[in-house]
């Protein structure tokens, strides 16, 4: 597997990737964070998968049932030829709520000849710490792990069980399937029922796409991005995944790795911002209650992540057993930046609490919580923002008085003001506005470098960093101010490598990064398109959806030589930005293209 070419399918509960030959080589039962049953993404060797193979004069292709998270992966070799429907079912209970079991369905559908295939079928439990064993029952395989800690997978099949457990040949004579559940069925699945849940299935997610507002332009990645946005959210709680993996290097071997199946208060408002944007109220509903059940204390400082259980410890562990995606360890399980300090997120989620107060015109059930959470984060905001922070690149040593959480401090405040007046708490306004005024002179005098001509990473910095480019974004500064437009500039001077963006180019704890972050090149060309230079930002933003997998999906990071996805997979960020742009660009007049591609670089 050179690039990453998995598609994701799932439930809300949990998720699996599928590789482009038919693989499961990622998915944890029964939840997005438990440990996994197949991992051979981790380790080609010991981490188990579930395969299908057919002699080499097949050809694979692959695309998703479209509007849906249905995969199909197509083997044909001209005569004989069958398709794969593989789904985690999720339909709307008839009394409210979801069906969303811990299970993965393999619909095999005949479409010509006698096809031949076997099926490798390889679980390993627990992340493969111990031995995994599998017995063919009257009517399932059981795979029982003897790791220290128990664990059991369940297969149902209308296929020859012995077949399966030792690879045999088998010819698909008629429509077949593969039910893999983490827990025993009371009933044995039927075709006519597994035929029901893919229906249902199927219906559920083409009205969830049909539920997403329309574009001119790139509409199809937009509707893909959104429901992969989905597909990285968490029924029960509200919370939003950054990423379904662990430990997909940022670059290969070396060690930034790090477990992404938790929810960032960062990322997750920042998809729940541009999903309610599309049209989908609910999942901000959710998330916002998810903020609600973490802060139960009017003093209780928000961190910067949690479990989506809520957990509030996510103790980092290494798993010394796996040897890592191409060689590359370690594998870790937990993430230590759950302490850290990070000031900026308190600004992006009042810019969520914002945008749902206007949007639900302030008929939102939870609107008396919501005023305290946003009382309770002016006054973190008015204790803490003169102090130095990790940053939005969570820098594991020295903390600095980073521009992006500058920013954010004060974009906490202004969206603060703002709900104040919708709700009339004027008291609050007059109170609140000095020190919105204060936190943006402070950023005014100290994060804009004269002789780089930009504002910089931290104050007194001369390094550059894509974050900044979002002060325009959240409303600190017009996008034809001089010192903007001389600040997107620069970053593209400094930190642009053909058409591809750094974070930052400065050394940090792991050393000099080496492979570009895909939501900065996304923010860079929102960036360009603001300051007026649409055709350079639409001819940029077209090279950079060439670099997505087979499926229109993203890592979070690209190598820049190669061009190949690195990183955590899919990547929530990645996708979220990749709508923000596609939705700006879907803007562009005919009459402003014209006059885009008129205008000369420096002309503004």
């Amino acid at each position: 597997m050179t690039n990453l070419n998995y598609g994701i399918i799932g439930n809300c509960r949990s998720a699996a990737l599928v590789s482009d030959t038919g693989a499961i080589e990622w998915c944890c039962l029964p939840e997005f964070d438990s440990s996994s049953v197949f991992g051979k993404i981790l380790d080609a060797e010991i981490g188990g998968s579930f395969e299908i193979h057919c002699s080499d004069d097949y050809i694979i292709t692959q695309k998703y049932l479209e509007n849906t998270s249905i995969l199909v992966t197509t083997f044909d070799n001209g005569t004989d030829a069958f398709e794969i429907n593989d789904f985690m079912p999720r339909y709307r209970k008839d009394k409210g709520g979801y069906v969303i079991p811990p299970e993965i369905i393999r619909y095999f559908k005949k479409i010509s000849g006698s096809p031949v295939f076997k099926v490798i079928y390889d679980p390993k439990l627990e992340y493969a710490s111990g031995q995994t064993v599998s017995y063919v029952k009257e009517d399932h395989i059981i795979s029982v792990s003897s790791s220290t800690k128990f664990d059991s997978l369940f297969m149902y099949s209308s296929f020859d069980l012995t077949a399966i457990k030792e690879s045999y040949e088998i010819t698909l004579e008629e429509d077949g399937y593969i039910l893999l559940a983490y827990n025993e069925k009371i009933f044995t699945p039927t075709l006519t029922k597994i035929n029901l849940e893919f229906e249902r299935t199927k219906t559920y997610w083409l009205g969830w796409a049909d539920k997403t507002t329309e574009y001119k332009k790139f509409n199809k990645q937009i509707i893909r991005s959104a429901i992969t946005l989905k597909l990285l959210s968490y029924e029960k709680t509200g919370a939003v995944l950054a990423a379904a993996t662990t430990s997909l290097p940022e670059t290969l071997g070396e060690v930034r790795n790090w477990d992404y199946r938790f929810c960032w208060i960062r990322d997750a408002s920042m998809v729940v911002k541009v999903v309610s944007e599309l049209g989908h109220k609910k999942m901000a509903k959710n998330y916002l209650q998810f903020i609600i059940d973490l802060i139960p204390d009017k003093d209780e400082k928000l961190q910067i992540m949690y479990g989506i259980n809520k957990e509030k410890i996510l103790t980092e562990e290494t798993l010394d057993h796996l040897s890592g995606y191409m060689g590359s360890k370690p594998v870790r399980i937990g993430n230590a930046a759950y302490s850290q300090r990070q000031n900026d997120i308190y600004g992006i989620l009042m810019d969520v609490i914002h945008q749902q107060l206007i949007t639900f015109n302030n008929d939102t059930e939870n609107g008396e919580e919501l005023w305290n959470i946003t009382q309770g984060i002016v006054w973190v905001v008015a204790k803490h923002w003169q102090e130095p922070d990790k940053g939005i690149w969570e820098f594991r040593t020295e903390e600095r008085h980073f521009t992006f959480s500058k920013i954010l401090c004060w974009t906490a405040v202004d969206k603060a003001i703002k709900v104040a007046k919708i709700l009339g708490k004027k008291t609050s306004v007059t109170k609140w506005e000095p020190l919105a005024e204060a936190i943006k002179n402070d950023i005014m005098e100290y994060a804009w470098n004269d002789s780089v001509q930009a504002f910089t990473q931290s104050y007194g910095s001369y390094d550059l960093d894509t974050s900044v480019l979002l002060m325009e974004n959240y409303g600190f500064i017009e996008a034809k101010d001089p010192k903007y437009v001389a600040t997107v500039k620069a970053i593209e001077r400094d930190l642009s490598n053909d058409g591809l963006l750094y974070r930052y180019k400065n050394k940090d704890d792991f050393g000099l990064p080496s492979s570009s972050f895909t939501i900065c090149t996304f923010w860079f060309i929102n960036s360009l398109y603001k300051i007026g230079e649409t055709k350079k930002a639409e001819n940029l933003f077209t090279q950079l959806l060439s670099y997505s997998n087979h499926l229109g999906l993203f890592s979070e990071d690209i190598d820049f030589k190669t061009k190949r996805l690195l990183g955590n997979f899919p990547q929530a960020y990645s996708h979220l930005a990749l709508i923000e742009t596609a939705i700006n660009l879907s803007n562009i007049t005919e009459e402003e293209e014209v006059l885009g591609a008129m205008k000369k670089p420096g002309n503004h």
